[in-house]
């Protein structure tokens, strides 16, 4: 009989005689109190019990028979496998903070080049822009998983055990005879176009999970579509009767402008809020016409709820109170930040340069509804999607003739602070090209004036070159890294940041690290277990790619790069643009050209 331990064992004989038969059981010769029964089950084992002996004696009244010896054997119990936190949106929550605080492996202490490195690489079928997302202890057939879903620009989605690297499934969401999206002559998202934007996880949806993705592809007719999934997490099946092919029309100053799939790329991530899931909309590269769209889908039937455009006049002649510099945008860019949620349902998000009618209407809103460079806030009041407030920039007009595009970076919502006089406040910070840091009240966004900027705070000039990626927060601090400049950190007191960083990242002869973030900078994330090991991991768009650990506490000191360990140990190809690592369970997930690359401590 062979157990483990903390198993217990059972042992049994079959015999047969005139009378009544007895049973007396013995180990290792000795006899087994109250063990008088043709069957025998040992208290829970240990590996002290292995090689034990056991004989049943049998009598009746011709007499006594012994069986023959069973040995048992005692292996150890396995390791526990740890479990990570669920991760299930992009940047771990719909504040987008980035920000894992229950992640009790992975300490300051232990990722060095010494105990941590790369583990193994889960290959795929295309370039993984979308950040990979984790469920803990996910039970497939009768196995429980640690799981990583990857999504690939070769529209498929995949399911890995998180700690050995085993594919559990695969599915591509192509429907037959057609192909991905080609680039469309842009050279932003290639070399092909499948699934660009992070999913997102509803555990508790359908049966097992739901995983809702959305697709891009081309028929052989020519005809592009974007659709909307919703897939079993534990075996990739559609579900909800999905896919549904995203569509809709919405009002503007002509008539109706209407969503066409082929001229629109998601590169946000899905957001899901309320029972609703939000797509949001970009344009390939600056190819005329585009506007900026969000729309929503049911989250159990697909069907969609709403759309609002903050742009509908995008692709008209320029005129009346319409800038006369870009009649086409604002669209949601963003740099693959999702759009963030509050708890009362409202969505946030930046657009990029774009339409803007400095004329407004009675309540202060762009009289023709087009909100090029802004904060906006959404509400879905009675199904409908509407903004609901916004703030624009005093020279909106001049930095969208520049190209200076406040969504070219995300936003984040910070969490509730207290301000100086006691009164707590509900903010969202955004930066974008032009450098600065906007942090504006979500409750009176400040809309547009041209002469001053009316909103919480605006910290300029702090970030040392363009946004291009998304911020994160941890223990009362913001952290940001713009292209071509250090990762900074920026703590905030009575509801305001500091207007200068408390510490940057700095050249580092140990690790090779210059100090700085080539194009487009960095999006961190933050593993930490509760307020304490905070470690700040980010990506380098390099080639080939970095993977970057800093102490939370002072960026200046640099735990591990992937760079350092001899013979080119931990490098895992060159690098993607919009690329957020992903942490959780003890182990670091980051996209890269054709696989995702897993580090973890070594053992």
């Amino acid at each position: 009989m062979s157990v483990t331990a903390g198993q217990t064992a059972t042992f049994s004989v079959v015999a047969s005689g005139s009378g009544i038969l007895s049973y007396q059981w013995s180990r290792n010769g000795t006899n087994i109190s109250g063990a008088t029964s043709a069957s025998y089950t040992t208290p829970v084992t240990t590996t002290g019990d292995n090689g034990s002996t056991f004989v049943v004696v049998v009598t009746n009244t011709e007499g006594s028979i012994a069986s023959n010896a069973a040995t048992l054997t005692v292996t150890a119990a396995p390791p526990s496998t740890p479990s990570g936190a669920d991760v299930v949106t992009f940047k771990n929550d719909v504040g987008r903070t980035g920000q894992n605080l229950k992640e009790t492996i992975l300490t300051p202490a232990n990722v060095n080049s010494t105990t941590f490195g790369l583990l193994r690489m889960l290959a795929v079928d295309g370039k993984v822009d979308a950040q990979p997302l984790y469920l803990s202890q996910l039970t497939v057939g009768s196995a429980v998983h640690n799981t990583v879903f990857v999504a690939t620009e070769h529209a498929s989605v995949y399911a890995f055990d998180a700690d050995t690297g085993t594919r559990i499934w695969q599915v591509s969401l192509l429907k037959s005879g057609e192909t991905t999206s080609d680039t469309h002559g842009c050279g932003q998202v290639t070399p092909e176009i499948g699934i660009t934007s992070t999913p997102v996880i509803d555990r508790n949806a359908g049966s097992n999970g739901v995983l809702y993705v959305v697709a891009m592809s081309i028929d052989g007719s020519s005809n592009y579509h974007q659709r909307l999934h919703a897939l079993d997490v534990t075996t990739g099946a559609e579900l909800f009767n999905g896919p549904t092919d995203i569509t809709a029309t919405f009002p503007n100053a002509a008539g109706t402008t209407t969503f066409s799939p082929g001229q629109y790329e998601e590169r946000a991530a899905l957001l899901l809020a309320n029972g609703l899931i939000y797509t949001a909309w970009t344009s390939h590269c600056d190819n005329a016409p585009y506007s900026g769209w969000m729309i929503a889908f049911n989250q159990t039937t697909l069907a969609r709820t709403s759309a609002v455009n903050v742009a509908p006049n995008s692709g008209a002649s320029a005129s009346g109170s319409h800038n006369n510099y870009d009649i086409n945008g604002p669209a949601i860019w963003m740099s693959g930040d999702g759009p963030g949620a509050d708890p009362a349902g409202n969505v946030y998000f930046l657009t990029g340069n774009g339409r803007f009618e400095t004329t407004q209407d009675a309540n202060g809103f762009p009289s023709q509804g087009d909100y090029g460079n802004s904060f906006v806030k959404v509400s879905n009041t009675g199904g409908a999607l509407a903004v609901a407030d916004y703030f624009a920039m005093s020279n909106e007009v001049s930095e969208s003739q520049a190209d200076q595009d406040l969504g070219s970076g995300g936003e984040m919502l910070l969490p509730d602070l207290t301000d100086s006089g006691n009164t707590v406040r509900h903010l969202v910070v955004g930066a974008g090209k032009d450098g600065n840091i906007y942090v504006v009240n979500r409750d009176n966004m400040g809309k547009f004036n041209s002469s001053s900027n009316n909103i919480w705070q605006e910290v300029d000039g702090a970030l040392g070159g363009s946004v291009f990626s998304s911020p994160a927060w941890f223990n009362g601090t913001v952290y940001y890294a713009a292209a071509g400049s250090t990762l900074r950190a920026f703590p905030v007191s009575a509801a305001k940041l500091a207007t200068s960083a408390s510490s940057r990242t700095k050249s580092s002869s140990t690790t090779g690290f210059g100090g700085s973030f080539t194009y487009p900078g960095a999006s961190p994330a933050i593993s930490a277990n509760g307020t304490s090991n905070g470690i700040v991991w980010a990506h380098e768009n390099t080639n080939p790619a970095v993977l970057h650990a800093f102490d939370a506490t002072n960026l200046a000191n640099e735990l591990y790069s992937s760079n350092t360990a001899s013979g080119g140990r931990d490098q895992f190809g060159a690098g993607n643009k919009f690329i957020t690592p992903m942490i959780s369970g003890g182990k670091v997930f980051v996209g890269t050209q054709n696989a995702v690359a897993v580090f973890g401590l070594l053992h």
